[in-house]
């Protein structure tokens, strides 16, 4: 940062300014207007606006309206599948200047030793990413993940300049009946910022919950529950991934007198939707176009989001903010033509000059040697619970159907959509394998899977043949996990994610051309979804109603207990 006299200096025009952008007008999120002048940077802060500056390098913008840089207020860079310098590089362009990250799916998988190098990467990133520290590593006592972080291992990744607090509270349960490991990271945090995460959580509970000083949520699914927990003082986080989809039920709640409380959040959002569609950017022309005030609609993209998290040094194009700023054609149409990110021109030069931190996580899948027999599932009760697919949630239905037992197992019905799922340990703890049924792909043949699978992220595979299953999940050892699609024996598609079986070593670019073939695969075996991989993720996440999967068994996650 430039030092304090020469930012004074700078902003009264004593001497010239670093930057310069002039000739566009300037998106004022206080009153709404837009605002005439150049606006001047002194290293990474903006120290002049609504004047004339001279500067060293002038970028005439003329014509373009600029907007403070967007904050994504929760994601999990991990499940965009690529590292976070492709992260950066993938979506800064796009106006994304803060990523508010928390990187507990490489936590579960090696531990603190992946939220170190999330910590060393943000030093380094265009983008600044605040680094929030994992609060559920496993997310349960359901699961088996690589690693757990108990509030003393929190305690000596306290202290580091991408840190803001304590990262979703997911084991919702945990604090609301006072579990004491529960206890000890939420007083470790005390005072401090601390992510909610409490799905259709509502009345004397979500008071509770609120009550432990958890203070914003972006798991509200429908507008009766974002409203009720923005009126008990929650900042609400608008949801649009991959696969939650939570835009559409929440636009009409984004007004400009709830937007003071209200953010923007992609969760997780791989490169293949961000080409398609887009980042946060999407968000801001989608809900303008749904009806939703201009003015609203971007502070929820920015100065919303910085309040939320006690960022006061951004979310405004004003003097002593830092220099975080998007420049577009058309409010409406939100397409950047230009982004700067703490004073620096976000272009193929500055990505080209970033230190990269070498990848952590190598050779992290250790599964046993799989067979079709490990696949079976086995019974002596015919009614069965199944996993009921919603399209477009990570809520599921806890769907009941009888199912007949021949030779001990009960086997796929592919004209009733009812297909193996399977959960296999492949940390090298214990080898755990549990099946069950989901009904929601349209799988007609061959088998899928994948080291996505939250949060634990041990193996997840469907299949209608047990024989591609084991193919399959076998391959993910080889590649050191990804993602495989298998029909007949014969892969299919692939895409390996050597990084702790979470990230690809590629350039997004490759990552996005792999996911076109991969979905391609996964359509030639019957699957309907739009986006089947992460979908499948998710069913295995056991703190999402209402029915879920992991390597201990089928999960009643209403009861937060297994199913014996």
């Amino acid at each position: 940062m430039a030092h304090l006299e020469q930012r004074i200096a700078q902003g009264r025009g004593d001497v010239p300014a670093d930057l310069v952008l002039r000739g566009g007008r300037i998106l004022d999120l206080i009153t709404g207007a837009l605002l005439e002048g150049d606006v001047a940077i002194c290293g990474d802060t903006i120290v002049g606006t609504c004047a004339h500056y001279e500067a060293a390098v002038v970028i005439d913008v003329t014509g373009l309206i600029l907007v403070p840089g967007f904050i994504d207020a929760h994601l999990h860079i991990e499940s965009s599948l690529i590292t976070p310098f492709e992260f950066d590089r993938c979506v800064t362009p796009r106006g994304v200047t803060t990523a508010i990250c928390d990187p507990h799916e490489i936590a579960n998988v090696i531990g603190a030793d992946g939220i170190r190098y999330f910590q060393e990467a943000s030093e380094h990133t265009l983008m600044d990413i605040k680094v929030q520290l994992s609060s559920c590593v496993p997310s349960t006592d359901m699961e088996t993940a690589g690693a757990e972080l108990l509030a003393d291992d929190l305690r000596l990744l306290m202290g580091h300049r991408s840190g803001i607090g304590l990262a979703e509270f997911m084991n919702y349960p945990g604090v609301i009946n006072r579990d004491p490991q529960a206890m000890d990271k939420l007083h470790l945090f005390a005072g401090r910022h601390v992510d909610g995460h409490c799905p259709l959580l509502s009345g004397r509970d979500l008071n509770a919950y609120i009550a432990a000083g958890i203070h914003t949520e972006h798991e509200a699914t429908t507008a009766a529950e974002a409203r009720e927990k923005l009126q008990k003082g929650m900042r609400v986080l608008i949801r649009e991934g991959s696969v939650s989809k939570d835009m559409e039920a929440l636009q009409p709640l984004l007004t400009d007198i709830t937007a003071p409380y209200m953010c923007l959040c992609t969760d997780d959002r791989n490169p293949l939707d961000i080409a398609e569609h887009g980042h946060l950017d999407y968000m801001i022309r989608s809900l303008i176009a749904a009806g939703t005030p201009v003015l609203a609609a971007y502070r929820a993209a920015s100065l919303s989001a910085a309040e939320a998290f006690g960022l006061k040094d951004r979310g405004l194009i004003a003097p002593g903010k830092r220099a975080d700023i998007v420049a577009l054609r058309s409010l409406e149409d939100c397409r950047a033509e230009m982004v700067v990110a703490g004073g620096k021109l976000a272009d193929s030069a500055a990505f080209a000059a970033r230190k990269i931190v070498p990848p952590v996580g190598r050779g992290s899948v250790k599964a046993p040697l799989l067979q079709a027999r490990n696949f079976r599932a086995t019974g002596n009760r015919e009614e069965t619970d199944v996993i009921g697919i919603i399209e477009g949630k990570i809520l599921t239905e806890h769907l009941h159907e009888t199912i007949p037992i021949t030779d001990g197992d009960k086997r796929p019905d592919i004209a009733r959509d009812l297909i193996r799922i399977a959960v296999v340990e492949r940390h090298g703890r214990n080898g755990n394998i549990a099946t069950g049924f989901v009904k929601g792909f349209g799988l007609r043949s061959g088998a899928i899977a994948s080291t996505v699978c939250h949060d634990h992220h041990n193996i997840v595979a469907v299949g209608a043949g047990y024989e591609d299953m084991a193919v399959a999940a076998n391959r993910l050892t080889e590649i050191e996990g990804g993602f495989v699609v298998v029909r007949d024996g014969v892969i299919l598609a692939e895409l390996a994610l050597p990084l702790a079986g979470l990230m690809s070593l590629e350039p997004f670019e490759f990552v996005r051309e792999s996911l076109v073939d991969l979905r391609a695969a996964a359509k030639s075996l019957g699957v309907g979804l739009r986006e089947p991989f992460l979908q499948l993720a998710f069913l295995a996440l056991p703190v999402i109603p209402a029915l879920k999967i992991t390597d201990r068994g089928m999960v009643d996650v209403t009861r937060f207990e297994i199913i014996s």
